[in-house]
C-alpha cells in the first residue's frame, strides 16, 4: 500500500517522524512536503497536492498534519473523491475507514503527542473498508451529494 504524507510548518516535525515510522513498518510512502520548515507556508498549498493524488488513485491513503488538523481537513475535503477527517484517537481511525471509506487522516501536530500520532496512523493504515450493504448505501449517498455540488 502506498501512503502519501504532507504537513505544513506546524506538523513538519511530526510528519518527518511518521515518514520514518511508516517506512520502517514496510509501507511505501510518498512525501508531499513541506520539505523544509517555513513558518510562512500555508496548509492548503501542502494538502491539496496530496488530496489530488488520493482522488486520482496515485496513493491509496493519505496522512496530513497541521497544527490542529482542522485546516488540512477542511481544505482536503474540497477535493472530489477525498474523505478526510480529523482524528484524535484510534477507534475513529479504523472505524472511519471501515464504515465511511475515509481515505485521508488529518492530525493535529500541536495537540497530540508523537506516540499517539503513530498509534492513530498505524491503525488508519491497517484498516480496510468493510463494503457491507449499509456502509456502501451511506457512502453512495455521500458521493451523490459530492457529485451534485460540482
Amino acid at each position: 500500500m502506498k501512503i502519501g504524507i504532507a504537513a505544513d510548518h506546524a506538523g513538519f516535525e511530526q510528519k518527518n517522524q511518521l515518514l520514518v515510522q511508516l517506512k520502517s513498518a514496510g509501507y511505501e510512502v510518498e512525501d508531499f512536503g513541506a520539505f523544509a520548515y517555513d513558518a510562512n507556508d500555508d496548509y492548503p498549498d501542502i494538502v491539496v497536492p496530496l488530496a489530488k493524488a488520493i482522488a486520482k488513485g496515485e496513493v491509496h491513503k493519505g496522512i496530513a498534519v497541521c497544527g490542529s488538523g482542522v485546516g488540512v481537513s477542511v481544505a482536503a475535503n474540497k477535493i472530489k473523491g477525498v474523505r478526510a477527517a480529523l482524528i484524535t484517537e484510534t477507534y475513529s481511525a479504523h472505524q472511519g475507514v471501515e464504515h465511511d471509506d475515509m481515505n485521508l487522516l488529518c492530525i493535529g501536530g500541536r495537540v497530540l503527542g508523537q506516540a499517539l500520532i503513530w498509534e492513530i496512523a498505524e491503525t488508519f493504515a491497517k484498516a480496510k473498508y468493510d463494503g457491507g450493504e449499509r456502509f456502501q448505501r451511506r457512502l453512495d449517498k455521500v458521493i451523490a451529494i459530492e457529485n451534485n455540488n460540482q
